[in-house]
């Protein structure tokens, strides 16, 4: 399912933050966030990588396992998963429009003031968290892996008091929502932290570590901290070690390409194994090393023809993490008269840094063509290229991404699409990729 009228109008509500709408509704409709256990996840990048590697290790447990992920790249359907499976469209459409129902019977219910306060009512996540949430209680799902939407501390996620918090690491992104420093964003990132609950954090900057760990402490929280608690060593063969508190696992493999998922591996591993203490839930070393290697995550380096790999880094940190990943996968030709051509096929949303994105990629290609899908908040493809003069490569503006992709791949060579998940998803929707 590509849109529903129900969302559609929420959309327009935008992004408004904070627990009590979401707390209200869920107490008319039976408190499905009650239902099962959960593992939260928040962080600047990596988060649906790490959802996917432990959904797939409880999957392999033998865990009834939902996992809900944000934003979609083609069908809202990829939000909401049970064991690896998409909701169906009718599935989703029953529940979107009985919580539509239930919304106006909430709303006849409480006292017109209240329903005129422009901060009454649904916004579009908090309606597709909650339909995720009936979603898992109908199923049965035993363990619900959430991952956040924006920020942490008051994000609709955080609702739920999940048996094991984690932060992935702490980067620029947001700012105008989080705050202008790492330490503000570690703050907000922070506040999924729970009293009495575990959290594991992934490689951190100092100032995030000082604000992660001043928050664990007030929240009587035991920290599981990368480098500290565990880490991980990298093997021939693209394989890995991971030691944790007296335990080693040797030869590891992550089914999703780049180095930079070997960290988040680390992480979801050591989140699997404090979820299993916590849970009683066994989670073996068999269980760890065949869910990492079956675990996939659409858009994370993606290679969805010979000459077209995607990316959903759109932000410094991701495009950082990408511009390694490209300088290990692509050869060393500078000097090299048969090199084919490398194109940037970027377009990104309006609240994004382009520049840093472009910074970070830049050495890594020979030209740039900016692009916009049709995502409301996609940057014009003239005024991305206006941000973009003097980066060092050529720059040329592509129109829609319906003709920018056949001008980027027209006459050979490697496109790299990336600087958007929205834009990532109009690309896998043109390449036919499912």
């Amino acid at each position: 399912m590509k849109h529903h009228p129900l969302l559609r109008e929420l959309g327009a509500r935008g992004v408004r933050l904070g627990l009590r709408r979401l707390e209200a509704f869920l107490a008319t409709i039976g408190e499905p966030h009650r239902s099962c256990r959960f593992i939260h996840v928040a962080g600047t990048n990596g988060k649906g990588s790490v959802v996917a590697m432990l959904e797939s290790m409880l999957c392999e447990a033998g865990v009834k396992v939902g996992a809900f992920t944000s934003p979609h790249l083609q069908r809202i359907n990829e939000r909401f998963r049970v064991n690896g499976e998409e909701i169906g469209d009718e599935q989703l459409k029953a529940i979107l429009e009985e919580l539509g129902e239930r919304q106006v019977s909430w709303f006849a219910d409480t006292s017109e003031d209240a329903v005129a306060t422009e901060d009454f009512g649904l916004t579009y996540f908090e309606m597709v968290f909650a339909a995720a949430l009936v979603y898992f209680a109908r199923q049965g799902v035993e363990v619900a892996i959430l991952e956040v939407g924006l920020g942490g501390r008051l994000d609709a996620t955080n609702i739920v008091d999940p048996e094991v918090a984690v932060i992935t690491n702490v980067g620029f992104d947001h700012m105008d929502i989080l705050g202008p420093d790492i330490a503000s964003i570690a703050g907000e990132k922070g506040g999924i932290i729970k009293m009495g609950r575990p959290v594991v954090v992934g490689p951190l900057q100092p100032d995030a570590t000082r604000v992660i760990r001043a928050i664990a402490h007030a929240q009587q929280s035991e920290r599981f901290q990368y480098d500290e608690a565990f880490r991980v060593t990298e093997g021939g063969d693209g394989g890995f070690t991971w030691v944790g508190q007296g335990t080693t696992i040797r030869d590891l493999h992550v089914g999703m390409g780049g180095d930079h998922q070997i960290e988040n591996s680390a992480v979801a591993i050591e989140a699997a194994r404090v979820f299993s203490q916590q849970s009683g839930i066994e989670i073996s070393e068999d269980v760890i090393r065949a869910g990492l290697g079956r675990a996939r995550a659409p858009g994370r380096l993606e290679w969805l023809a010979p000459d077209l790999l995607v990316d959903c880094a759109h932000n410094r940190d991701g495009a950082m993490r990408l511009g390694a990943s490209l300088r290990e996968i692509l050869p060393e030709s500078d000097s090299d008269e048969t090199r084919q051509r490398r194109t940037l096929l970027l377009g990104t949303s309006a609240d994004k840094d382009a520049r840093a994105i472009v910074v970070a990629l830049s050495p890594y290609v020979d030209r740039i063509l900016t692009t916009q899908c049709s995502h409301p908040r996609a940057t014009p493809a003239g005024d991305l290229a206006e941000q973009l003069v003097d980066v060092g490569v050529p720059v040329l503006p592509a129109g829609r991404i319906e003709q920018a992709l056949p001008m980027a791949r027209e006459g050979g060579g490697l496109v790299i699409g990336a600087g958007s998940v929205f834009l990532v998803g109009a690309i896998r929707e043109l390449a036919g990729a499912r």
